[in-house]
């Protein structure tokens, strides 16, 4: 069983910058990527950003040039620096581990951007 933590989140006017991470507990074994996830008022959970074990890495277009995702060297934390931050950056962040086929999530951490 795979347990993840979050933290990092918090109010910042547009423009600032946060960063959040995530700490992953148990076995790496089969652990094959790691992402952050966020989801706004009203909307559908999406994905913002992920890493790969062999540390390809994916983003949004929304968050392209601004976010940057990173994993810590023993492959149990992940990263967001969140620079530029948008109003619509405004949601919950929630951290994903992929292992062993099976998705595990975090609870979640708010990022609330004021304009």
């Amino acid at each position: 069983q795979v347990q993840l933590v979050e933290s990092g989140g918090g109010l910042v006017q547009a423009g600032g910058s946060l960063r959040l991470s995530c700490a992953a507990s148990g076995s790496i074994s089969g652990r094959n990527a790691m992402g952050w996830y966020r989801q706004a008022p009203g909307k559908q959970r999406e994905v913002v950003a992920t890493i790969r074990r062999g540390g390809s890495t994916n983003y949004a277009d929304s968050v392209k040039g601004r976010f940057t995702i990173s994993r810590g060297n023993a492959w149990n934390t992940v990263y967001l620096q969140m620079n530029s931050l948008k109003p619509e950056d405004t949601g919950v962040y929630y951290c994903k581990v992929e292992q062993y086929g099976m998705d595990y999530w975090g609870k979640g951490t708010l990022v609330t951007v004021s304009s």
